[in-house]
């Protein structure tokens, strides 16, 4: 067993429950059963695979399966359970969870001596149509099945398609379907509607510039300050932010990546702890992109942040169990983000924000975060405290 600072352990196995099987979820089951090996853990996930999400734009390069690790395969390999349903975390229950120390799940009933809520934040709804794809619909088909499914692959005639969102995912996924279309010489135009002035408007300048060059080196048309306002058959209906005029261009298929919602953020203390009336629910703590934690770490809906705050609020579950309970805060800050551009580029940020890296050195960062996260699906720890 691993030592862990401040921990001076009571009991040698607790029942700990973890709401949500995303990077947050499984990052704290790998640090609790890290420093705890009798750990009882039951991970609830709607999903019967855990969805390595941040790779999902590669599927129009690989197989699905890739990106996809069974919860199966999860309980043979760290002796969790997993329990296929939803928990849905509200103000009145959360109070209820924490003097009751027990769950009502689909009529099980599950005790635990610690909860943990790392359910995700929830996507932003749009109206869909039989055009329209989102995130979601990636977690069931590859994006290779999906494009090819959507579009006409033997026709002359040149078909639109459509990305919404130029944040970090709506980016990557563009990269990647220019590359499919070109590597399959299916005929398309393909186009990037955003509401912001430039692309990746969260990260410094730098980013913009490298990657809107790279959209323009590619033939991809731009659409700045412009709005989605829908679908209508082979048509996206689109509107001016500035002079408010609506216009539509042909789309034979859109993508939309607008993001996350923040609506159904739980607040939490420094330690990871639930707020709920300002006051700290001492055995229900909460990670990844549902938290937002009052301290000076890093709440940006990324899976970096999602897997330092799960480590954190399992290293806090621990500490609040044993005898000195001396906990820990959440200080971490992110140390760089990488935007892949297609397989063979990518653009980011190391260190110090204004340190923008591009191209090779850019996608060897990537890769050796990516190797990080999969060592730790296979119970190999190598991220530093």
């Amino acid at each position: 067993m691993a030592f862990l600072p401040f921990y001076v352990p009571k009991n040698k196995q607790l029942k700990i429950v973890i709401a949500g099987g995303g990077y947050a979820g499984i990052s704290a089951m790998t640090s609790l059963l890290r420093y705890m090996p009798e750990a009882d853990i039951t991970i609830i996930d709607p999903r019967s695979q855990h969805v390595k999400i941040t790779h999902l734009h590669e599927t129009f390069r690989f197989p699905l399966e890739d990106v996809l690790v069974p919860f199966s395969a999860l309980e043979r390999r760290f002796g969790c359970r997993h329990i296929c349903a939803e928990l849905i975390p509200q103000e009145i229950a959360l109070q209820q969870w924490q003097n009751d120390k027990f769950i009502t799940l689909e009529d099980q009933i599950l005790e635990f001596d610690y909860l943990l809520i790392a359910s995700g934040a929830a996507a932003t709804q749009v109206e869909r149509t039989e055009n329209v794809l989102v995130l979601q619909d990636f977690m069931a088909s590859s994006g290779a099945n999906l494009l090819t499914s959507h579009l006409s692959t033997d026709t002359v005639d040149e078909q639109s398609i459509s990305v919404i969102g130029g944040g970090a995912t709506g980016i990557q996924f563009l990269f990647e379907i220019a590359h499919f279309l070109h590597r399959r010489k299916i005929n398309s135009r393909l186009r990037l509607i955003d509401s912001g002035e430039r692309v990746l408007k969260q990260f410094p300048v730098g980013f913009s510039r490298y990657t809107e060059a790279r959209m323009s080196d590619q033939g991809i048309d731009f659409h700045p300050d412009t709005l989605y306002r829908g679908q209508e058959g082979g048509k996206i209906l689109l509107e001016e932010k500035e002079s408010g005029r609506q216009f539509a261009l042909p789309s034979a298929l859109s993508f939309l990546f607008l993001g996350k919602k923040p609506d159904n953020l739980l607040a939490a203390n420094a330690f990871g702890q639930v707020l709920v009336d300002h006051e700290p629910l001492q055995n229900i703590f909460a990670a990844g992109d549902c938290s937002s934690y009052h301290s000076y770490g890093s709440n940006t809906m990324s899976a970096q942040s999602a897997v330092r705050k799960g480590k954190l609020a399992a290293r806090n579950i621990l500490r609040h169990s044993g005898m000195l309970k001396l906990l820990e805060p959440y200080l971490h800050h992110d140390l760089g983000y990488v935007v892949s551009l297609g397989p063979t580029d990518a653009v980011g940020w190391l260190a110090l924000e204004g340190n923008v890296v591009s191209g090779i050195p850019a996608l060897v960062i990537k890769e050796v975060v990516e190797a990080q996260y999969d060592l730790l699906l296979t119970g190999i720890d190598t991220y530093l405290i």
